[in-house]
């Protein structure tokens, strides 16, 4: 296999050593982030914020994910004032999928390999209206479930269609969990990959090695997902794959879509407080970014 090996690092996908150690840092010198997902509305965003500020952790990103279009504008402008006032990145995700349009193969155990992608030329057309109508109320993080809507916002952004600060993330729904798909994803213009989220430590760190973006990694999963806690792995995510926000409060919910209450989000930053002891018990000397990050996508 040595030639294929040989050929891999010629186009930058290397294997990596366990003592793979990443150099990488965010803009501000910073190795990790923390990330709340599954934050539906304005009040569970004001809970979660509240009580992270109680705790004194701070919160870089929160992330909606049951889609733009089933926001208000007054709940997304709600939304985009919290976290302008706090300082954090606010991440809506696109409504249009699958899941919610017609499709029946969806929902059969063979049809779920479409996962939230898009299904022909019009859900391609709703979508990107979807993006728009976030950017067109502050929002600049946008999370994806497809990649050729990623090539397409990504053009618009470069011809001025598009904000050329928003950021775009692609969700561990795509199902990407290898280098080559990352560096392919990366040419393309995104900004932060959550790759599945039961990958072991070298092949967190093989991605690592091969592109620069962000790299999300959930150190909890809901039920629907597995239900597999990674805290005690945490400093090793920090290790590989800085920079690298780290995505917590998962355990909470039972599923990708659940609608967090108030409680649950309050929960959620018992569990950040959870991974913040073991980052400061097992690797105290690790650089967290600051809450002043001049390449945070907060909302305009």
């Amino acid at each position: 296999m040595e030639n294929t090996k040989k050929f891999l690092k010629k186009i930058g996908i290397n294997d990596v050593s366990k003592d793979y150690v990443s150099d990488k840092r965010f803009g501000d010198g910073g190795q990790y982030r923390f990330e709340v997902p599954g934050i539906q509305s304005p009040k569970t965003m004001d809970a979660l914020l509240k009580e992270s500020v109680k705790q004194d952790i701070f919160i870089h990103r929160v992330t909606q994910t049951k889609g733009i279009m089933m926001l208000t504008d007054s709940e997304i402008k709600e939304m985009v004032n919290l976290a302008k006032n706090y300082g954090c990145e606010l991440f809506l995700s696109v409504g249009p999928r699958a899941t919610y349009d017609t499709s029946a193969t969806v929902h059969t155990q063979e049809g779920s390999r479409i996962g939230y992608r898009l299904r022909g030329y019009d859900n391609l057309v709703y979508a990107v209206e979807d993006v728009r109508r976030a950017c067109r109320l502050g929002v600049r993080g946008i999370l994806l479930y497809d990649e050729g809507l990623l090539f397409v916002l990504n053009q618009m952004r470069q011809k001025g269609e598009m904000p050329d600060n928003v950021h775009f993330k692609l969700s561990a729904h795509a199902g990407h969990c290898n280098p080559a798909s990352a560096k392919l994803l990366e040419s393309q213009g995104l900004d932060s990959l959550n790759p599945v989220r039961d990958l072991q430590i070298p092949m967190i760190g093989a991605i690592r090695d091969a592109v620069d973006m962000a790299i999300d990694l959930h150190t909890e999963n809901p039920k629907s997902t597995g239900g597999f806690i990674r805290h005690y792995e945490v400093p090793q995510f920090i290790r590989v794959a800085s920079p690298v926000y780290l995505k917590t409060g998962g355990s909470v919910a039972s599923n990708h879509n659940w609608d967090t209450t108030e409680k649950e989000a309050i929960a959620r930053i018992k569990q950040v407080s959870l991974v913040k002891r073991v980052i400061d018990a097992y690797c105290p000397d690790a650089v967290v970014s600051s809450k002043k990050s001049g390449d945070l996508s907060i909302p305009v």
